[in-house]
């Protein structure tokens, strides 16, 4: 969702309160642009993130509704690093993406983010995104930590032109979100800093 957490994955780094510092992509160029998305479907948490000390946040397409969404134009070679560094691979190898572009779903693996969904196309450029191979029901929700909330906040904010209160309705509703209050998520997502990360010497390219 947010810019800056992605030039981590990108440049190399290691986010503010995070624990793990990424090595990058091979390209380590900005998107070309980015934009506001809705997908079929919903978003849930489960799992425990190391990072971020709490749950990650999963896309099921089978979820009733829609996901709010930010999509970036980004190159094959650069989703291939990303998909990795989610996995804690070293990245390095470009995807075959021939399944998910003509089926619409590609399980690479068993991991957690290992399964790319293709919920449709933007401007002709088909939109691939990365989840879990389970359904929500399949597994227990995992409350996600403050942090992550404000990181996913300030990017629905940034991309949909939401104010904060819009964007803790939405995500307190998501399953496993829902013991956050929407007025105390609103507060801690108002006036949201910038979340400038930090670089190490000697990662990324």
């Amino acid at each position: 969702m947010h810019a800056d957490r992605l030039a981590i994955y990108l440049s190399g780094g290691t986010p503010p309160g995070g624990n793990r510092t990424y090595p990058g992509a091979r390209d380590p160029r900005p998107p070309r642009r980015s934009a506001a998305v809705w997908l079929p479907g919903g978003v849930y948490f489960a799992t425990h993130s190391p990072v971020w000390h709490g749950g990650r946040a999963f896309y099921d397409p089978t979820l009733p509704g829609q996901a709010a969404a930010r999509g970036w134009l980004i190159s094959t070679q650069q989703f291939s690093d990303i998909t990795a560094q989610e996995m804690y691979r070293e990245p390095g190898v470009d995807l075959d993406l021939a399944d998910v572009l003509t089926t619409g779903r590609a399980q690479l693996g068993d991991g957690r983010y290992e399964t790319l969904l293709c919920p449709g196309y933007r401007d002709g450029v088909p939109m691939v995104t990365f989840t879990a191979p389970w359904h929500a029901a399949d597994v227990p929700t995992v409350a996600p930590s403050l942090p992550y909330l404000r990181m996913l906040g300030a990017g629905l904010i940034a991309a949909h032109g939401w104010d904060a209160h819009k964007a803790a309705v939405y995500l307190a509703g998501l399953d496993g979100a829902t013991a956050w209050r929407p007025d105390s998520l609103a507060h801690h997502l108002d006036g949201t800093p910038r979340l400038t990360m930090s670089r190490e010497s000697g990662t990324g390219p």
